[in-house]
């Protein structure tokens, strides 16, 4: 291309100076050439100069994110030598291979079988309670415990604690000196697990009373909850489903803590998974103690919705018996309709009765306590009996099987003057038509 350009050009020039006849003698082949080799060389100039620009901008760009990996994988590296070394610190066992953010275990509670007792003993939800002050329906081994609010919630924190101790809370019973576990009881809280405390972060649940229990004191392992496993004391473990040695988790929040006590057996649960099973717990419960293990006061464990309840006859049997059958198992939002996830265990166990006894139909009947406004009160209670039997057709009943009804606060079955009462009122009660 370069050299047919020189041909034309040398031929215009030869022309033009032919004609005019002039008197110089020009070498035009080479001013031709040396002209075009200039007028390349600055163009090819300014390509290469763009390129190198571009070239520089890009070779900026690639250190910068190159600085940004080196400062994430240092504060990556740091981290992970931090949790060895507390893993080692705390005596745990470690885990080959890097570790590897997991996904926040997503609730199914579909398979969910724990009903809670039906006859309340203790219920505390520390409404009402002065942040700072030590929860008022509650004695102490020793500790610092107090009231705090977290996500707007009234809550038992655990500031400086040890478990092992135990340094606990204990309801303030009238009986809490006599043996007031039945033989069948279920015990209930909601537990919270900050992230940077996952490996550490231990409630314990005893089931006897250290301080007023002194004559009848039976002592026993305490059940152990952390972020991922239960384990009664030095004898069983269990890992929550599908978490088994897993280490690094984005986990963070609250898990719901059920036990249920029968005779000599128990199962203890975490949100939708029964994690503990044992046959024969060779010890006569008496009391209840709950704890956090925060000795260094540089974690912190916070508690909230207690519930101890006496343990009843099969429901099917209270049906058989009365003609329907009452249940303060099945939960709420505060004012709302929504079911809480742990009400899944009495929805699946009602399920389970219709569909192994065809011919039964309810009506699904909602009541509240007194609080708020009697008209808020009668439509809330309407919501919620039906948001009952919509989740259970959703569950496979017939829609024909199920009815709705709300009876607001017209129909209390105890006093509203205590949190006992006002729980056993907000309940859904299934009426044989």
């Amino acid at each position: 291309m370069k050299g047919i350009i020189i041909l034309f050009i040398t031929g215009l020039l030869t022309l033009s100076v032919m004609s005019s006849q002039a008197q110089v003698k020009v070498d035009l082949k080479k001013k031709v050439n040396k002209e075009t080799n200039q007028r390349a060389n600055r163009r090819t100039d300014q390509i290469v100069d763009k390129s190198f620009d571009k070239l520089e901008e890009g070779v900026g760009n690639l250190f910068k994110k190159k600085d940004k990996k080196e400062k994430a994988d240092e504060a990556e590296n740091e981290t992970a030598g931090q949790e060895a070394a507390d893993e080692q610190t705390s005596g745990a066992p470690e885990t080959a291979g890097a570790l590897q953010e997991k996904p926040q275990p997503q609730l199914a509670w579909n398979k969910y079988d724990f009903v809670p007792g039906t006859e309340i003993i203790f219920e505390d939800n520390f409404e009402g309670e002065q942040n700072g002050e030590f929860p008022s329906r509650w004695d102490m081994t020793k500790g610092t415990i107090e009231i705090a609010e977290l996500d707007n919630d009234k809550v038992v924190m655990f500031r400086k604690t040890y478990g092992n101790s135990p340094d606990a809370i204990l309801p303030l019973l009238n009986n809490r000196t006599e043996d007031y576990l039945p033989d069948e009881f279920t015990v209930e809280f909601d537990a919270y697990f900050p992230k940077e405390h996952l490996l550490k972060g231990t409630y314990y649940l005893y089931f006897y009373d250290k301080k007023n229990q002194i004559k009848i004191l039976t002592p026993s392992y305490p059940l152990r909850f952390s972020w991922n496993t239960i384990d009664n004391g030095a004898n069983t473990t269990n890992y929550y489903p599908g978490l088994q040695g897993a280490r690094s988790e984005t986990f963070q929040g609250w898990r719901h803590v059920a036990v249920s006590f029968n005779k000599r057996a128990l199962k203890a649960y975490m949100d939708d998974a029964r994690v503990l099973n044992i046959p024969n717990c060779e010890f006569n419960p008496t009391g209840i103690m709950i704890s956090f293990h925060n000795p260094s006061a540089n974690r912190t464990g916070y508690i909230k919705n207690v519930r101890i309840a006496k343990g009843a006859v099969p429901l099917y049997d209270k049906f058989l018996t009365d003609g329907k059958f009452v249940t303060t198992g099945i939960k709420f939002d505060v004012n709302k309709a929504t079911i809480k996830p742990e009400s899944m265990g009495t929805i699946n166990y009602v399920v389970k009765m219709m569909q192994e006894h065809p011919e039964l139909n309810f009506s699904v009947e909602g009541h509240t306590d007194s609080d708020g406004d009697e008209a808020m009160n009668q439509s809330l209670s309407e919501a919620r009996s039906k948001a009952v039997a919509e989740k259970m057709t959703e569950l496979g009943i017939s829609p024909n099987r199920l009815t709705s009804k709300g009876w607001g606060e017209s129909k209390p079955m105890a006093g509203n003057d205590s949190p006992e009462g006002k729980a056993r009122n907000r309940r859904v009660e299934f009426v044989k038509f």
